[in-house]
């Protein structure tokens, strides 16, 4: 264990020329050094995270999504049935043709039936839209705190207006209360996430508009979230940020083993969000070019649908669509038959 620490902490790796760890212990002015023991008190406070996110969710979030209305309880379960359960455990799906079929016969079901079946199966698994809205709510709370207090704390130091400051006397810069609290938050909150990770849903904060039916206020946010996206993902990050760790830092510090590793990684970032970047920008395209129609009319900006999320309705939403289509369906084929002079409306009285 002691040759793989060893091996893995290397200073030839992770340091400049010339520095040690030793170069970095408490100096004698009092200034204290970032160290690698310092992570560790990110777990405990992980789990401090973690129980207020439970208490958040439960006495706060909820209630807030019942006062809007939202459904506190998710789809009706399907009717317990083994033959069904064993097809959809293997294939999940709802089968077709000949399989479909053949289960209509097995069973004595019509395969509509089959099919709400299927649909009522998938959705029993899906959260509530309260316990989406929860986890939203604790997420955009976060966020916008560690995002203030950033700012907050950004603002008052002297690299955040001159960048090359954060090269000067490097690697031996003090750590600051400020900067320590902000770290330690920060990775006591990922780390959070891995108590619940296979059990979240993964929704953003934007996303409470959506569940709560205010949309205006929900394409609202997404249009002002693309435009915060592109613009600090291809112009500040690349222009302030990796101006900086490349190229002043070559200057002030020169490159070392783990310069080339972190900037490789800053990098693939950037591509990532060149990536997301275009992403967002055909949504809001075809958003827009949807609310045109050949007329020359421009109707009012349709509902954004973000093409990154999967499809959230309820089996009692598709119900009843498939009862109106039936609906309308029954109603053209009346219209027809009276026509013809079919008298049909017993079987459509039994139907």
């Amino acid at each position: 264990m002691s040759a793989l620490l060893a091996w893995f902490w290397n200073e030839r790796f992770w340091l400049p020329q010339n520095v040690t760890w030793a170069d970095l212990a408490d100096a004698e002015t009092g200034d204290q050094y970032p160290r690698a023991g310092h992570i560790l008190y990110a777990f405990p406070t992980a789990l401090g995270i973690f129980a207020l996110r439970l208490l958040f969710e439960r006495f706060i979030a909820k209630p807030c999504a019942l006062q809007l209305g939202l459904q506190g309880s998710g789809p009706r379960n399907a009717q317990p049935n083994a033959i069904l359960e064993k097809v959809f455990m293997s294939i999940t799906k709802c089968p077709d043709g000949k399989h479909l079929e053949g289960l209509s016969k097995q069973l004595d079901w019509d395969a509509r039936k089959i099919q709400r079946w299927f649909r009522q199966r998938r959705n029993q698994d899906k959260p509530s839209l309260v316990t989406k809205f929860s986890e939203s709510m604790w997420r955009f709370i976060f966020y916008l705190y560690i995002f203030s207090y950033g700012l907050w704390f950004l603002w008052s130091t002297p690299w955040f207006w001159d960048t090359r400051q954060c090269w000067y006397n490097y690697p031996y810069q003090p750590l600051t209360l400020g900067l320590y609290y902000y770290y330690i938050q920060e990775l006591a909150f990922y780390w959070s996430l891995m108590f619940s990770q296979f059990t979240d849903i993964k929704r953003k904060a934007a996303k409470m508009t959506n569940y709560a039916k205010f949309q205006k206020i929900c394409d609202t946010l997404f249009m002002a979230f693309g435009f915060v996206f592109v613009t600090t993902r291809l112009l500040i990050y690349p222009i302030w940020i990796l101006n900086t760790t490349l190229f002043e830092s070559w200057e002030l510090i020169g490159p070392y083993p783990s310069w080339w590793l972190f900037n490789s990684l800053l990098l693939i970032l950037q591509v990532l969000h060149v990536v997301w970047s275009c992403l967002i920008i055909r949504i809001a395209y075809k958003s827009l070019t949807k609310g045109k129609v050949g007329t020359g009319k421009c109707h009012p900006l349709p509902a954004l649908k973000d093409e990154r999320s999967d499809i959230e309705s309820s089996s009692e939403e598709e119900d009843t669509a498939l009862n109106g289509t039936k609906s309308i369906h029954n109603t053209s084929s009346n219209g027809s038959n009276r026509v013809n002079g079919h008298a049909a409306s017993g079987q459509w009285a039994e139907e």
